[in-house]
């Protein structure tokens, strides 16, 4: 009986280790397009903020679950951008900065231009993009995996090709979860 418990905990104690080191692969924009430029497929990019409450709640409650990070990884570059970071980024040709960014600031900063370049209005905002940089759609607001697996997987298989609402509305239709 204590050699049957001792192996159920040793399985647990390693199932347990093996699915906290199971993460998304993300990366920064021009990582995933210098990336994409070599094996090319769709890009995710989270837009998030530090003070943002739904944007950590995805990151703790979405980007977790397994076979979403199966699935990611596997059908995108995922790219995680801070919408208020001081940092440079170089997109498409251009460099993106934050201006306005004020170091001391607590809480809210300044929007970074490229969060303004792709229109972002509400955090989290998920982009999703072709390879080529060019937006699909973005998605705002608290997405749980279930709720997000069918834009995953319609624009990760890329069924949005050439369609419109009815073909949007009829994959609607046919599609069941799996996460």
């Amino acid at each position: 009986m204590r050699l049957i418990l001792a192996s159920l905990l040793v399985a647990f104690i390693g199932f347990s280790a093996h699915a906290q080191q199971a993460h998304i692969n993300w990366m920064t924009i021009e990582e995933a397009m210098a990336a994409a430029e070599e094996d090319p497929r769709p890009i995710m990019m989270d837009v998030y903020t530090q003070w943002c409450g739904p944007c950590k709640m995805m990151m703790a409650n979405t980007f977790t679950v397994p076979a979403l990070i199966n699935y990611v990884n596997d059908h995108y570059y995922a790219v995680k951008f801070d919408a208020e970071s001081a940092d440079e980024v170089a997109f498409k040709g251009q460099t993106f900065s934050n201006p306005g960014f004020n170091p001391a600031a607590r809480g809210r900063n300044s929007p970074h231009e490229l969060s303004r370049a792709l229109g972002v209005t509400a955090y989290p905002t998920l982009i999703f993009m072709t390879a080529e940089g060019d937006i699909i759609t973005p998605l705002t607001g608290y997405k749980s995996a279930q709720n997000l697996e069918i834009f995953l997987r319609y624009f990760g298989e890329k069924w949005y090709a050439g369609s419109g609402q009815a073909e949007w509305d009829a994959y609607k239709e046919r599609f069941t979860p799996t996460f």
